[in-house]
């Protein structure tokens, strides 16, 4: 799973160390916030006011007589309660025409749904007790999920349990707010699935999107084909191996990883769901993705097969459903229809995405299709399959989703997009009068990093920081107030290939997933980032108490090139993305403490340093580990190259400089030190300023062949006194394997008799075109350079 098998080890006693740090924090006005308590997501109104009411043992919980419907809420607080406070508080009933009693927590709905909706409610607390007023079920679980924030986390078991006065009237401002769960490539046992619908409740989202078949397993027990549990549910074990470097399964080889959700498990789970008033939407994935399904049926496919369980990734699967092929609808309306008997909700999602459709091209069936329903071509075969599928699931009572591929080739006519390439998906559909998803990679993939990746588990790649996943808005400006109604909301997505367990499934949801929660159900005048993580602070407090697991990205400190330096001068910047932490910081490579210095202004280094920074609160750290750079200074440091390419637009490596800023990158592209070059040459040239004696001059390149980063040919050093002609003092060729699995860095460099010049030029020949055997084959290849260093 992770190349760092201590990235989640050891976290316990340091989120104790946190838990001790913030649970007291929140309680009063600080920089850039408002005066009162910490609720995420933040309410859509909230007063604070003088006093409080304390929870004892004579404390009881009142629903009104006859609200059964209120009962399973009442009963969820009673045990939120006593894991917390270990009172056994009892759930009593009142006459409807009572007044709430005093010293009570008071639960009740009203006719408030033209001002709260149906997932609103009201919570008043004061020295009397505390009312929850809803228009619904739904509201008064929220409630309870705010009242839960209102108290104290609980550090030790020991009281007071006292929750502050206040008036909060609150209500969502989308109606979906999702998170995804991926349990193809990796199964999660029940268990897990139950705790991360806990997860979602706790943060207030309604909708969890269950991944339930892939290329790597089918999960879902379906009766009347067995095989898809017998054999699709089971790939051979290559967990020791890279996602990308696994070997297929050989002749005779037994499959024994994986796993598979009986029925009953299923419907355990829907049921849980419902009492925290989720809906799951499952997701069955067609016409792609569908290598463990074919696995098990091959006659479904266009060329028969055979085929086995995907144990890791392969890219591009030509392999998929074949539309030209009758039983291959005959197949998926059997499966549909116990998938609907299983899942309650309005929504099943088929997936539908990243189709290869080269063999449709060559199935003779498929061209038969094309021509009998008068289509175009492929991209007409998937809409054809999709308008097909969604006629199935009319039919069953159910409504049809997709990623935003169904776009192509004309979408079905009452299909709900969920746009995850971009919002231009979700822009596309909401013109056309459809109900849109909103989930861009940028913003809701939480498989990507969060943090600098060298102190991070191995991830997927992309880096989504916690403040980015805030700044999600699931409503593009460019739609107008009716395009916007067909946004139903947004969700986060965990996708599950570098992701193999539960606590690392949290780890990368916490976090982010309170960001997100707040960007789908606070109102856009209530978000504020500094605000939001002045809040933060105390909502990790009850992660802790909570156990779960979460990250503490936000707290390390970035060690940064300041952006415009004097030449030849390398100066560094020192932040951390939560605002207004104490950094201290040394440059002799010692671990800084909380004696070290702190951190005020940019510092100027005039000699190679490795500088090494934390945030600190007092005495303790709050950084989950120590960040450390080296800077190298030498003849050509914060001399801005003159390239003859410009680098790609998306990894410019933090700007003019990122070649001679004296920082070196890690083996992640997206660690922000790169500059990366598609299908060009690397030729920079650096004027030094004057003529000085040159010795010797280096460059790095990063290889990557899973993101289609490749070495250079070969780099070629030259120098010059007038910056027009050159003299080339070494060249040096390429001696890393292309084929290696795994990121590297290579050094090319090359000492020689000293030369006097101003200018340096760097060379590093492209490769070109992907190599034949690789499955980007054909496409162009990235050059991705840092440092040049001259000495």
């Amino acid at each position: 799973m992770n190349d760092r098998p201590n990235a989640l080890k050891g976290q316990a006693p340091l989120v104790l160390v946190l838990i001790l740090l913030l649970a007291g924090c929140g309680s009063g006005p600080g920089p850039g916030r408002t005066a009162g308590p910490s609720i995420i997501p933040a309410p859509s109104r909230l007063e604070a006011r003088a006093g409080s009411f304390t929870i004892g043992t004579s404390t009881r919980i009142v629903v009104p007589e006859g609200r059964t419907e209120l009962q399973a809420t009442a009963s969820y607080l009673c045990e939120m309660l006593a894991r917390a406070t270990g009172y056994d508080l009892p759930v009593e009933t009142v006459a409807g025409s009572e007044a709430p009693p005093s010293g009570a927590i008071f639960l009740r709905t009203e006719d408030l749904e033209a001002r709260l909706g149906p997932e609103g409610y009201i919570l008043e607390a004061d020295s009397d007790g505390i009312g929850i007023r809803a228009a619904a079920p739904a509201g008064a679980f929220y409630a309870v999920q705010t009242l839960r924030q209102l108290l104290p986390p609980a550090v030790d078991g020991r009281g007071p349990w006292t929750v502050p006065a206040v008036s909060i009237e609150d209500r969502p401002r989308f109606p979906w707010r999702g998170g995804h769960l991926d349990c193809s490539r990796h199964f999660f046992p029940k268990e897990f699935v139950l705790r991360w619908i806990d997860i979602l409740a706790f943060h207030k989202l309604n909708t969890f999107h269950w991944h339930l078949t892939d290329d790597q397993g089918w999960r879902v027990e379906i009766k009347k084909y067995p095989r898809l549990t017998e054999v699709g549910a089971w790939r051979v074990d290559r967990e020791d191996k890279h996602w990308n470097a696994r070997e297929p399964q050989r002749p005779g080889e037994t499959a024994t990883y994986g796993g598979f959700y009986t029925q009953d498990d299923i419907r355990e789970v829907v049921a849980y769901a419902a009492s925290r008033h989720i809906t799951v939407v499952p997701e069955i994935e067609m016409p792609g993705h569908a290598m463990a399904a074919l696995a098990a049926y091959p006659e479904l496919s266009c060329t028969g097969g055979p085929f086995t369980v995907k144990p890791g990734g392969y890219w591009p699967i030509t392999d998929v459903f074949c539309p030209g092929r009758e039983a291959t609808f005959e197949f998926l309306e059997d499966v549909l229809r116990e998938v609907v008997a299983l899942f309650p909700g309005p929504y099943v999602h088929i997936g539908a995405d990243e189709v290869d459709k080269a063999e449709w091209v060559k199935c003779k069936a498929c061209q038969a299709r094309i021509r009998a329903e008068g289509l175009k071509d492929e991209k007409e075969l998937q809409s054809y399959f999709v308008r097909r599928i969604e006629k199935v699931l009319e039919a069953m009572g159910k409504r049809l989703i997709g990623w935003d591929e169904i776009l192509e080739g004309g979408l079905a006519p009452q299909a709900t997009v969920m746009s995850w390439r971009g919002t231009e998906g979700g822009i596309e559909a909401a013109k056309a009068g459809h109900d849109v998803v909103m989930t861009p990679t940028s913003h809701c993939y939480f498989d990507y990093y969060q943090g600098d990746p060298a102190h991070e588990p191995l991830a997927i790649g992309g880096y989504l920081p916690l403040s980015k996943a805030y700044a999600f808005e699931p409503v593009p400006d460019v739609l107008t107030e009716a395009e916007a109604s067909r946004v139903l909301g947004g969700q986060a997505n965990i996708w599950t290939e570098y992701i193999a367990s539960g606590d690392h499934a949290e780890y990368m949801a916490l976090p982010r997933l309170a960001a997100l929660a707040e960007a789908v159900w606070s109102p856009k005048d209530r978000r504020d980032w500094t605000d939001f993580t002045v809040r933060l602070r105390r909502l990790l407090a009850h992660y802790g108490a909570a156990g779960f697991r979460f990250a503490r990205s936000a707290f390390l400190v970035a060690i940064k090139a300041e952006a415009q330096p004097e030449p030849g001068r390398i100066s560094f910047v020192l932040e951390t993305e939560i605002p207004g932490l104490e950094i201290r910081y040394t440059t002799d490579g010692t671990d800084p403490g909380p004696a070290s210095r702190r951190y005020r202004k940019p510092i100027r280094l005039k000699k190679t340093a490795e500088v090494r920074a934390a945030a600190f609160e007092g005495r303790e750290r709050l950084s989950p580990a120590v960040s450390a750079e080296r800077f190298a200074v030498h003849a050509a440091s914060g001399r801005a190259p003159v390239l003859a390419h410009p680098p790609g637009e998306r990894y410019l490596g933090g700007g003019d400089m990122a070649l001679t800023d004296g920082l070196f990158g890690s083996r992640s592209h997206v660690d922000g030190r790169w500059q990366g070059f598609e299908g060009v040459d690397l030729e920079a040239v650096i004027d030094l300023g004057a003529n000085r004696p040159v010795r010797r001059m280096a460059v790095k390149f990063l290889q990557n062949i899973n993101a289609w980063i490749f070495p250079p040919a070969g780099v070629e050093f030259a120098v010059s006194k007038d910056g027009g002609t050159f003299e080339v003092v070494a060249e040096v060729a390429n001696d890393v394997s292309p084929r290696l699995a795994e990121a590297v860095i290579r050094e090319f460099s090359a000492s020689f008799d000293v030369r006097e010049a101003r200018f340096v030029r760097v060379r590093a020949r492209n490769i070109g075109a992907v190599p034949g055997w690789h499955d980007g084959a054909g496409g162009r290849a990235w050059l991705f350079a840092d440092e040049i260093v001259v000495e």
